[in-house]
């Protein structure tokens, strides 16, 4: 019986891990959804503006 109240926990903590990574992934206006920031935090359209202005 305790085995599967353990399974079950562990169940519902994975559909909940899950469930709030997508959720952040629809909320976020990056494609990523881990919330960490590398992602987003590159502006290729900047760099290349930079790069054309120093002649690169």
């Amino acid at each position: 019986m305790i085995q599967q109240i353990i399974v079950v926990l562990i169940f519902v903590a994975a559909a909940f891990y899950l469930g709030r990574l997508i959720y952040n992934q629809f909320k976020s206006k990056s494609s990523c959804a881990t919330g960490c920031g590398k992602c987003g935090a590159v502006d290729f359209a900047a760099i290349e503006k930079e790069l054309k202005k120093k002649g690169l």
